[in-house]
């Protein structure tokens, strides 16, 4: 199961992982052990998709690639999972099935020996969130886009290696289980137009709900957005309730159609609050027109997990079982003793068999971003319509 406790990360003095593109790696993943050698072209789970086909895009091409039987992504209803996000699989608890092997740093950075580049943001304060779905169907041929439902976010993310995911109190899984999915749209500075998806087996565990999650619609554009002239949030123009992931910029399967420069994000912007989201048991409907209210719990969301590295213990275990006081969600940066520190650009440069990326990704030119403005309309999202 995922652990809710923090990972000992190895040192690996030598060895340096650098990739722009990151995943949240467990076993229970789809594609878990997919190379960049198993499709003609580079498909590792880590790899963004861009401009693809439906079977290309969805389940990142890996629903012929199924994790072992029992392998499960456990959710503990109304708990936190602590999700291991990263560029190498070398570099989190499940190096053993990597290719380059260990490449830790005893770093909780999400991409350790790399420029923050590598996670396609200029600092803590450019990552612009990830989520976790669910969809209460358990055969994976009929698994489809519109059965997911984003249960939780972290704002954070991609930032640290560990984070954590807080889970509402969903009901229980089919007998054979759910199907769950990690995404991610990166800050248009550091980047190309992409999206991430991974798909996994999982299943909710513990003291599980008995309430239905709600019929999900599309997450509307409706925070401050500065970028495009709109100093101030419209709430009344968010989405609440159930809502579903955000598929953009494919050839096909699309549901979200914002611009170049306009990507959607799993942050304020698009109504996603940071932790658990308790509206999703209630049909996702436009927040002017809500009859409904939603309390929040006390408890503040916490943004990661603070990994504690130990040269002796990575040399005996990669798991430890200690209980560290989470940050919190108003104040992300770790501890020093464990904040991340980006490589230097020559150290950034080297790469590991197991990170070695075969797709780039080019950088903004602001003129283009300006010419682009000057000549495009907003788009119904901005305008307070959707498609």
């Amino acid at each position: 199961m995922l652990s809710a406790v923090p990972v000992f990360v190895a040192l690996a003095g030598l060895v340096s992982t650098v990739s722009g593109h990151a995943c949240m790696w467990h076993n229970s993943m789809y594609g878990f052990n997919v190379t960049d050698n198993t499709f003609s072209y580079d498909n590792r789970p880590q790899v963004p998709l861009y401009n693809m086909d439906f079977d290309q895009w969805w389940m990142h091409g890996h629903k012929d690639y199924p994790p072992n039987a029992g392998d499960f992504l456990e959710l503990p209803a109304g708990g936190k999972i602590n999700a291991e996000i990263s560029c190498d699989k070398g570099a989190t608890s499940w190096y053993t099935s990597s290719q380059g092997g260990d490449v830790g740093f005893g770093s909780d950075f999400a991409c350790p020996g790399a420029q923050p580049s590598a996670i396609h943001a200029t600092g803590i304060d450019d990552v612009k969130g990830c989520a976790l779905a669910i969809a209460y169907q358990s055969d994976v041929n009929a698994l489809k886009p519109e059965d997911f439902v984003i249960f939780s976010v972290n704002q954070t993310c991609v930032w640290y290696l560990n984070t954590e995911f807080e889970v509402p109190k969903l009901p229980a899984c089919p007998e054979e289980g759910c199907h769950c999915a990690w995404f991610w749209i990166h800050s248009i500075d550091s980047g190309s137009e992409q999206i991430y998806m991974n798909a996994y087996k999982c299943k909710v565990t513990g003291d599980v709900g008995s309430q239905p999650l709600g019929q999900p619609a599309l997450p509307r554009r409706c925070g401050a957005d500065p970028d495009n002239g709109r100093a101030n949030a419209t709430p009344g123009n968010c989405t609440v309730g159930a809502k579903w992931p955000m598929y953009w910029y494919q050839k096909e399967g699309n549901n979200m159609f914002e611009g170049t420069y306009e990507a959607p994000y799993y942050n304020d912007l698009y109504g996603f609050s940071n932790g658990a989201q308790h509206d999703v048991f209630y049909d996702g409907t436009i927040a002017s027109q809500a009859s409904f209210t939603v309390t929040t719990p006390a408890s503040a969301p916490t943004t990661h997990v603070s990994v504690v590295t130990s040269s002796a213990a990575a040399a005996t275990s990669n798991v430890a079982a200690s209980n560290p006081k989470p940050a919190s969600s108003s104040n992300p940066e770790p501890a020093s003793s464990s904040k991340p520190e980006p490589a230097s650009s020559s150290a950034a440069e080297a790469t590991s068999s197991s990170a070695s990326a075969t797709v780039t990704c080019r950088k903004r030119s602001n003129k283009k971003k300006r010419d682009a403005k000057a000549k495009r309309s907003h788009a119904r999202h901005l305008s307070g319509h959707h498609h």
